[in-house]
């Protein structure tokens, strides 16, 4: 497949190719990584040194160098990933004729002790992913990991691109550490302190507000550098938009999926786990993507349904509840409906959300007056709402609380799956009055049967939609 920049990401291009040192504010799902290799790539032709992208964990690991296999006219991008222990990323490092070299924010210190002791620092362009990872940053004092790669910011690098759908997920108090790395200062205020006095005042509970007009104040110091592309402007709010978030599984894990796929058989933590039929094995091998599989057998169509007791689950990997937690972040406070299919997926979610809530749910924080949990999340008290699929069809009306919906974990129901997402879909959107797009995600297991799920769940909804096509044109009797 080749890569053809769509309208708004030629519009993100053209923004990185002309201000060397810029801010692109777009949605996820929108293309930021494949629209700054096309980028890169073309940087490359006139300025032919590696590029270090600076990202969450999982982005640096798989977002970026996966980004770069689907498409061949961006697969002679050499991307090295400086990720693992020690030894790992020294060779990740030490890799030659890498184009790009992509790092977790919590590694930046150790690079920089590294380049320090080889009296080299190898990067003039820095893409930083997520780039609210630096918002604390300030002269004296604030977050570590910021303060350290300040010290090459402005004397080492030429580039400086930074890359999120939320650039203030906590008010505009969260722009200056971020721009800082662009312009030293020049269009907020060269301290975090004189940007705090020009646009900001204390109330009288001693929070921090800004000033009357402080946002067009600020937008306007802003306009030239920093780009904002906001998905209503370029897609029909008729039609979701889909973002398939693709997790590696380690390598362990990896292999334990493989066994249970080819030999029915595999051992975690200990616990032996046999399928005794190939039905049997695909539904393991679909636990064992979500990150946990139970030890004994169930039936065919899997625990979810049953109403016996809790079964012995063994984990296996938390990669999917690291993608979700990007997710999460990246929505900045917009609610999230998660879809989940196993109890071991709930359970999970659970310790690692305990915030977050079902349907079912008789105590949640903030009820006041609203009866149920269906109605305290149209209020806007919920920030994750976790919901089996077979659950949260028929009958409910969510529109109101959110338009995000995050499939953790896949299953062969296609009515299923569009009964959930239907219950905050576009049509309910517009039906309620709310002129906004609806993100679905799709957490993905790279090269386990998730991809297949999701390839079948696609090619049906094709089959349904030329089914009612064709039946819409049929004359009436």
């Amino acid at each position: 497949m080749i890569f053809t920049p769509l309208p708004h990401q030629e519009v993100m291009i053209e923004h990185a190719l002309r201000w060397p040192r810029c801010a692109i504010w777009a949605d996820m799902g929108l293309g930021k990584t494949s629209a700054m290799l096309y980028a890169e790539s073309c940087i490359q032709l006139v300025e032919p040194s590696p590029a270090l992208v600076v990202a969450p964990k999982r982005v640096a690991t798989s977002v970026w160098p996966g980004e770069v296999k689907k498409f061949s006219n961006l697969s002679g991008i050499k991307v090295s990933a400086i990720v693992g222990d020690r030894k790992e990323r020294l060779a990740a490092l030490d890799r030659k004729r890498a184009d790009i070299y992509t790092i977790n924010y919590e590694n930046l210190p150790w690079l920089l002790d590294e380049c320090r002791h080889r009296k080299r620092w190898p990067f003039s362009k820095v893409y930083s992913d997520e780039s609210t990872r630096l918002k604390n940053f300030r002269l004296r004092g604030g977050g570590k990991r910021a303060r350290t790669v300040a010290a090459v910011a402005h004397t080492h690098i030429k580039h400086w691109i930074e890359l999120t759908g939320t650039p203030s997920p906590n008010g505009l108090i969260d722009l200056w550490g971020q721009l800082w790395f662009i312009d030293a200062g020049k269009r907020l205020g060269r301290t975090f302190t004189s940007y705090k006095e020009r646009f900001f005042h204390l109330n009288y509970d001693g929070t921090i507000a800004p000033n009357e007009n402080a946002r067009q104040q600020i937008e306007f110091q802003l306009k030239d550098i920093c780009l904002s592309i906001k998905a209503t402007d370029w897609f029909s709010v008729e039609k979701p938009i889909f973002t398939n978030v693709e997790v590696e599984l380690p390598a362990k894990a990896m292999l334990q999926y493989r066994e249970m796929e080819t030999k029915m058989f595999t051992e975690i933590a200990g616990k032996k786990l046999d399928a005794m039929s190939a039905a049997n094995s695909t539904l393991k091998c679909l636990q064992i993507a979500n990150g946990a599989a139970y030890v004994n057998q169930e039936d065919a169509y899997g625990e979810q349904v049953s109403r016996r007791g809790p079964r012995e689950f063994v984990e296996v990997h938390n990669a999917k509840l690291v993608a979700l937690e990007s997710i999460y972040e990246e929505a900045a406070g917009n609610p999230l409906i998660v879809a989940y299919h196993f109890r071991s997926d709930l359970a999970r979610l659970r310790a690692k959300f305990p915030d977050a809530c079902t349907l079912d749910d008789k105590h949640f924080p903030g009820v006041g007056t609203y009866k149920n949990v269906e109605e305290a999340w149209n209020a806007g008290l919920i920030k994750m709402l976790l919901m089996h699929p077979a659950s949260g069809g028929h009958g409910l009306n969510l529109q109101d609380g959110g338009h995000r919906l995050v499939y953790f974990s896949h299953w062969w129901a296609l009515e299923e799956r569009m009964q959930i997402l239907e219950r905050i879909g576009p049509v309910r959107q517009k039906q309620s009055g709310h002129n906004r797009l609806v993100y679905v995600y799709n957490i993905v297991a790279r090269g386990t049967v998730d991809e297949l799920v999701i390839a079948r769940m696609a090619q049906k909804k094709e089959v349904q939609d030329l089914l009612r096509e064709a039946m819409a044109k049929r004359p009436h009797a």
